[in-house]
């Protein structure tokens, strides 16, 4: 019902975007473009091939005006005054697409953007759980029959791919289990995909004048964890950036800072070089200033349609008074 009312309401917004867009900043997020079909992506993200992608570029230019890192934060001192509205273009999980398929769209185009990273998978060390369970759930679908021993590792009787792909950080190991099973063997795939950046590459993205900065150390779901082990995953993965000269002044939320209560916060900005922290609740205010929100823009719709969407539910919400993140 509520999608059916922000599809009925996002009809009545404006072409221009921006007049209606409620916020002086726009924070778009992706985490990849590729023409190519990513096994590893393709059961939990639905990403853009590059014609969409150079679409929702297109549009963006068209309404906002494409900041580099410096400008934005300018911008939320009050010492920068664009021409237009603001977009800050980021990607998370720091992806071997960025670098092969992205920045050179990106170059072309003149385009800044910044890519929050998780230090335990640059060079291929490791594959982060949820692309485990992708591989596993399309290994799982391209099979016709189910392997009678899954039921006897799965929790429950449920389709063995629902249950698989709602495997969390915390039960990681189960992945681990069920690819011995099907016979997946993630270090192979890890050594011929090569689906991250090296380090190599993420330093040449640096001196391209691309942003690299925080993401966690290997993307847990931050709500699960207490707050000396976010603190702690945070602070291990600023040590890393630091040492190889990245931006260690920002932090993006792996999946969601939903459930993260301010004491977290509080203890981050003691740190007096960190400036700001990144969400992915699309429009939304956020009671932590320092804490901005992203719009998540891989959901199978072009970037007009779902700006269009996140104006009207922020509408909505403004008249509930609920279109502000308040953390306890």
């Amino acid at each position: 019902m509520k999608n059916g009312i922000i599809n009925f309401l996002s009809n009545f917004e404006r072409e221009n975007i921006a007049e209606t867009f409620p916020l002086d900043y726009c924070l778009p997020v992706y985490h990849c473009v590729s023409d190519e079909n990513l096994p590893h992506l393709k059961s939990i993200i639905p990403y853009k091939n590059t014609r969409q992608f150079e679409q929702d570029l297109d549009f963006l230019g068209k309404h906002f005006q494409f900041v580099t890192w410096e400008e934005f934060k300018d911008f939320v001192h009050g010492n920068f005054r664009p021409k237009k509205k603001i977009a800050l273009l980021t990607f998370d999980d720091g992806l071997r697409e960025f670098y092969e398929v992205v920045m050179p769209i990106l170059e072309r185009k003149g385009i800044y953007a910044i890519n929050f990273i998780n230090p335990e998978f640059i060079d291929n060390k490791n594959l982060m759980f949820r692309c485990k369970a992708s591989l596993l759930a399309e290994k799982v679908k391209a099979n016709k029959n189910i392997h009678p021993d899954l039921f006897s590792i799965l929790p429950s009787k449920e389709y063995p791919v629902r249950q698989i792909l709602k495997t969390g950080y915390l039960q990681q190991e189960l992945l681990d289990r069920l690819a011995e099973l099907l016979e997946v063997d993630f270090n192979t795939f890890l050594k011929q995909q090569q689906p991250y950046m090296t380090l190599d590459q993420l330093k040449n993205a640096a001196r391209k004048g691309f942003g690299i900065s925080s993401h966690s150390w290997d993307h847990p779901l931050y709500h699960e964890l207490s707050v000396g082990q976010q603190l702690e995953t945070t602070g291990k993965t600023f040590g890393y950036l630091k040492r190889y000269g990245f931006l260690y002044e920002s932090f993006a939320f792996p999946f969601t800072d939903f459930g993260v209560r301010k004491e977290f916060f509080d203890q981050m900005f003691e740190n007096k070089e960190v400036f700001c922290t990144f969400g992915c609740a699309g429009i939304k205010l956020d009671s932590v200033e320092r804490n901005f929100q992203r719009i998540p823009m891989e959901n199978g719709e072009p970037a007009e349609t779902i700006l269009k969407k996140e104006v009207a539910y922020f509408r909505l919400k403004k008249l509930l008074n609920k279109n502000k993140i308040v953390r306890p």
